[in-house]
């Protein structure tokens, strides 16, 4: 009698009544008794012939509606750990295909050859990538040229890591790992920029990124205002996702007039809100590229250059505002959450990529008053076990 795969693991393995774990199953699924799988209605074909080999997508073989349900289930889970009330919870947007506007990838020399991809799942052995449905166009397009640049920078068996991000000018391509010394290695570099047309090409030899081509300064549009994007920072995977994003962190705190954004970055919040903004963040480089773009855009944002982990806001600081919104990396943000759960701030708009921590930090809030009124899931990492949420919690 065949087992049927019930629900999803964690990360991604189907789970049979039995409690099996099956690699590659949807529910809906079942496994015979030889051990084959039959597909079931949700179980589609996978979009990249690299699927089940590189380690950058989990969920391929699921159709939108699984992989939906996916999302919401990890959800679901973490907050019933933590025995909290289930709220609203809205249908998960999901990215489109092509949409990743950021990539890190790793180069490495066989000998003539240079393989560039993602590492495998599971294993430091590189996924030599021939396509890639998941990232955008632009990005993918640089591949095999960059294949070719590094045959000529790269030593026997070296080994580089390859930072890709979609600016408003094109893309910023950071390389570390190499050293291009003479005059030919920078001769390569500034041809190939010129002839992909890139908005920044930075190497990091060990010391910190060090543009090496730059016709003009590289800016990233967020909230309507152009802001520096620095070497290395962070932004949203997905314009798609960002714009979802920003658009329940608005409706949670939409009347607020005076608010506090913790853990600010560029402002991709900051910079998309009503009213004055007091911005929060401990990258000092981000910070300042926030308050230079909001002072020229002439718009209500102060900023903050304050490490949130070590110093978070105080209950008397808090109080200030009638909205906070807050995005932490995926540890969280306990100690802050804590300062938050004991102050009067009307509404919280909570994002988040991680949601165990944040069902942590949930459980701290609504233990100090506060009401979980809904969630909104966002896929933006299509087809990977990475879990974006924006939530409303009220007073």
């Amino acid at each position: 009698m065949s087992d049927p795969v019930i629900r999803f693991a964690a990360r991604g393995d189907g789970v049979t009544a039995s409690g099996a774990f099956v690699a590659g199953a949807v529910p809906g699924d079942a496994v015979a008794d030889d051990g084959g799988l039959i597909h079931g209605p949700e179980h589609i074909a996978p979009a990249c012939r690299h699927f089940g080999t590189c380690g950058g997508c989990q969920l391929q073989q699921a159709s939108d509606a699984a992989y939906a349900t996916y999302l919401t289930d990890r959800i679901v889970e973490a907050l019933k750990a933590q025995a909290l009330p289930l709220p609203e919870l809205r249908t998960p947007h999901l990215s489109p295909p092509q949409t990743r506007r950021r990539a890190s990838l790793i180069a490495e020399r066989r000998g003539k050859a240079v393989l560039l991809g993602f590492s495998e799942a599971k294993s430091h052995r590189l996924v030599d990538l021939i396509e890639c449905p998941v990232l955008h166009p632009q990005l993918f397009a640089l591949i095999k040229p960059l294949r070719v640049l590094l045959a000529t920078l790269l030593p026997a068996r070296g080994r580089a890591q390859i930072r890709m991000t979609l600016a408003d000018q094109g893309v910023d391509l950071l390389i570390a790992g190499i050293e291009a010394e003479g005059l030919a290695a920078a001769e390569a570099i500034s041809a190939f920029a010129e002839r992909h047309k890139l908005a920044r090409f930075s190497l990091d030899e060990g010391y910190g990124p060090s543009a090496r081509y730059e016709p003009e300064p590289v800016t990233l549009t967020l909230g309507g205002v152009a802001v520096g994007l620095p070497e290395g920072a962070f932004l949203q995977a997905t314009a798609d996702g960002e714009a979802a994003l920003v658009a329940g962190v608005q409706e949670a705190l939409a009347g607020c007039t005076y608010v506090a954004d913790l853990f600010a970055g560029l402002g991709t919040f900051a910079l998309a809100l009503e009213g004055r903004v007091q911005a929060v963040e401990g990258a000092r480089a981000a910070i300042m590229a926030l308050g230079v773009a909001a002072n020229r855009a002439h718009r209500s944002v102060a900023t903050d250059h304050r490490d949130l982990f070590r110093r978070p806001l105080t209950v008397e600081e808090l109080n200030r505002f009638d909205g906070v919104v807050i995005d932490p990396p995926r540890a969280g943000a306990k100690e802050q959450s804590e300062a938050l759960a004991a102050s009067s701030v009307p509404r919280i708009a909570f994002v988040s990529c991680n949601p165990a921590t944040f069902a942590r930090d949930a459980k701290v809030l609504v233990d100090g008053g506060y009401t979980l009124e809904w969630i909104q899931p966002v896929g933006q990492f299509r087809w990977a076990t990475h879990v974006e949420l924006v939530a409303l919690f009220s007073r």
